[in-house]
């Protein structure tokens, strides 16, 4: 064939061909069979292309000899990694490596995304190379020396930190194809921006996985059979909302006299991962969070560990400094002390401070409130559960996510499925966050309201929710405790959690067995062998194992994550060391298992008065400001008649969680896709109309009036 060779440079410049232009077009052919083919050329070299004389010039592939083929579940998983890598999503980045056979140790993903920012790397112009090269040599050493100081590696052991080894030949051969591809441009002395021109293909190949037709209505929902018929309503609801593009993925579960009533999952754990949301699927929940850090606080309560009357000076040293000494545990719980927009700034110099426990629970300290404790209900969007995050540990003498685990997972039994601060171990059954920006921009033609602070003003709000799923789908987001926004949980502990509140803190009967995995079943911390751990074929051999090996290492013979147990658990109540461990064996012997159920209570007090407390009602209405949206930690939720009928929580952008005692009904509903909150709602609506349960327009009305509030708190 009569063309150009590419390496020829005179004489692409004498037939004035846009070698920028013949570039992009050979990378955007190499993402399409990789993407979209699942079967490409290996060896993009410059011989191996001509470029025609004739305008328009184009390129010609000569040798189609080294191919290599991807199933489409391979091709998923490498454009899960070029898009994790794209957006520095470490979560999605150790979803795609697993996908791919490799068991990695998640408790230091750093060294996978470092590989997969050089794979996929822009190009660098012919005399940049040098400088590349010495700055990856330069990163890669500084990179190994904070592993080393981590993992605690001698000299011996790093030097054979090498995670190219360890790469499938998938990978290898994708590798291979990218380097060649940059080593085109650099020989041409252009700059490609990899990332910019392979993602529509990457994109394409995940979202095209994503059912919207019927015959895909089967494979969009989770095959859990139907626990009653409320539960069909509801599923055809949420096939018409999917089909309205208002749903990505959902949980939805809810209680009925103690009873599960529903239990779906349906739609894909993010808009970059077609995976199938499942019944123990994690999804960030926002401010529901807050539901379950207040119930902790009143647990302390319960246990005669905490006075809600009492001055938080007296429980926490140092906070009684600059006028907090007038701080009472119930102004924390009922949103008025006064500290409404500490720590509140997620896109200024605040940003990272939220990942530092120790150092946000100081500046709490040292604050001044803003208005008079105790005169008027803000809300503490963010400060709201570090302050009761200090006043728990404070009080109890134990780290907040041990009293969690003590007071709620393992009585609950919600091993797995239920964490403020996720552990390393859980990566792969994250939902990831987007938006639905034509139901968001709604907020913008909100007037401002009395109950939010200036700072969490509708107009604020719009700006803020357009950043918080970068935010938050980032692992250290996950990873870090902010018992105000950030807890991960499914639909199905949620709605248990609310169910035992809404019986006083009994425990209700074992989840629905036809629920699978069953809940409960998870090892609720993972723990990751000791990097000394060798297997029986190394052993035999005496030969030592890698240090790699240990952290991404296929076809084990060790078991990657153990239970995570302790020898020394203290009950709280008693002072007892009750032993144990918090894995799902020592849990069990409670008599929670399937068929069997002995009644136990989260909470001692009288029903009625535990009610009252959350509520702020009966006795402890003085300790709750009148008319205010909030009691005791929770969002007070009543009739159409305007009567107090329970309490909950709901989380930016539609999570929610709530419980209402008068018809002992209870609900969780989990999503990921970021709305104004009238999925949410168009969901209470359905079943609290098959159920003829009355809640008020707050929570149900999907009509313009009655939906003029985001679904926040």
């Amino acid at each position: 064939m009569d063309g150009i060779r590419l390496n020829d440079l005179e004489a692409l410049e004498n037939f004035g061909v846009d070698k920028q232009k013949i570039i992009e077009e050979i990378t955007r052919a190499y993402a399409h069979q990789i993407y979209i083919d699942g079967f490409f050329n290996g060896d993009p070299h410059p011989g191996n292309f001509l470029v025609t004389k004739e305008l328009p010039h184009r390129p010609v592939l000569l040798d189609f000899g080294l191919t290599k083929s991807m199933s489409f579940t391979t091709r998923q998983a490498f454009a899960k990694l070029f898009l994790a890598s794209a957006e520095g999503d470490h979560v999605a980045l150790l979803s795609a490596l697993t996908e791919m056979g490799l068991i990695l140790r998640l408790d230091i993903p750093e060294p996978a995304m470092e590989v997969a920012a050089v794979f996929f790397r822009n190009s660098s112009l012919a005399h940049e190379a040098v400088q590349t090269i010495k700055s990856l040599s330069e990163q890669r050493t500084r990179s190994l020396k904070a592993i080393q100081e981590k993992m605690k590696y001698n000299n011996k052991e790093i030097k054979r930190f090498n995670p190219v080894d360890v790469f499938p030949g998938d990978m290898v051969i994708f590798a291979r194809v990218l380097d060649l591809l940059r080593g085109l441009s650099s020989s041409l002395n252009v700059r490609i921006v990899y990332l910019d021109i392979m993602r529509p293909f990457a994109e394409h190949v995940l979202q095209g996985n994503i059912y919207k037709t019927p015959s895909g209505n089967l494979q969009w929902f989770h095959d859990t059979p139907l626990h009653s018929s409320v539960e069909g309503k509801l599923r055809q609801l949420l096939l018409d909302l999917r089909n309205n593009n208002k749903i990505l993925g959902i949980q939805v579960c809810a209680y009925k006299d103690g009873k599960v009533i529903i239990d779906t999952s349906a739609g894909v754990l993010g808009k970059n991962d077609p995976r199938l949301v499942q019944p123990d699927s994690l999804f960030p929940v926002f401010s529901a969070t807050k539901g379950i850090t207040s119930g902790l606080l009143h647990w302390l309560v319960d246990k005669g560990k905490l006075n809600l009357e009492e001055n938080v000076a007296n429980i926490w040293p140092g906070f009684g400094s600059n006028r907090k000494d007038v701080i009472k545990v119930s102004h924390i719980l009922n949103h008025t002390s006064g500290l409404q927009n500490a720590l509140a700034d997620l896109r200024g110099e605040d940003a990272t401070v939220v990942y530092d426990w120790d150092e946000c629970l100081w500046r709490l300290a040292a604050l001044a409130p803003e208005t008079e404790p105790g005169q008027c209900q803000l809300y503490h969007y963010l400060s709201f559960g570090w302050l009761c995050g200090g006043i728990i540990e404070h009080a109890s003498g134990r780290k907040f996510q041990e009293i969690l685990e003590e007071a709620l997972i393992h009585p609950l039994n919600i091993d797995g499925e239920l964490y403020i601060g996720i552990p390393p171990g859980v990566e792969s059954r994250l939902a990831t966050l987007s938006i639905d920006r034509d139901d968001i921009s709604k907020i913008s033609q909100l007037s401002n309201r009395n109950d939010l602070p200036p700072n969490f003003q509708p107009e604020k709000i719009l700006g803020m929710i357009t950043t918080l799923p970068a935010m938050f789908n980032m692992l250290n987001t996950r990873r870090a405790v902010i018992p105000a926004a950030n807890g991960h949980c499914s639909a199905r502990a949620l709605a248990r959690y609310y169910a035992a509140l809404a019986d006083g803190g009994e425990v209700p009967p074992p989840h629905s067995p036809s629920s699978k995995p069953k809940l409960g079943s998870h090892v609720h911390i993972p723990k990751f062998p000791p990097s000394n751990v060798v297997s029986k074929r190394q052993q035999k051999s005496g030969k030592k194992m890698s240090p790699w090996a240990s952290l991404y290492k296929k076809n084990p013979d060790v078991t990657a994550y153990e239970a995570h147990g302790s020898s020394n658990r203290i009950d709280i109540a008693t002072g007892n060391n009750v032993g144990g461990s918090s894995s799902s064996s020592g849990r069990h012997s409670s008599g929670d298992s399937e068929g069997e159920h002995i009644n136990r209570k989260i909470f001692q007090g009288e029903k009625n008065r535990l009610h009252e407390a959350f509520m702020g009602a009966g006795e402890f209405r003085s300790l709750a400001l009148e008319g205010g949206a909030f009691g005791l930690g929770f969002k007070r939720i009543r009739s159409k008649d305007g009567s107090l009928i329970g309490f909950g929580h709901s989380g930016m952008g539609g999570s929610t969680g709530f419980c209402d005692i008068e018809n002992r009904f209870s609900i969780a509903v989990t999503v990921n896709k970021m709305s104004f909150g009238a999925v949410t709602r168009s969901i209470l609506e359905v079943i609290s109309s098959e159920l003829g349960i009355s809640l008020s327009d707050e929570l149900v009305s999907s009509s313009q009036a009655g939906s003029n509030e985001p679904l926040i708190n």
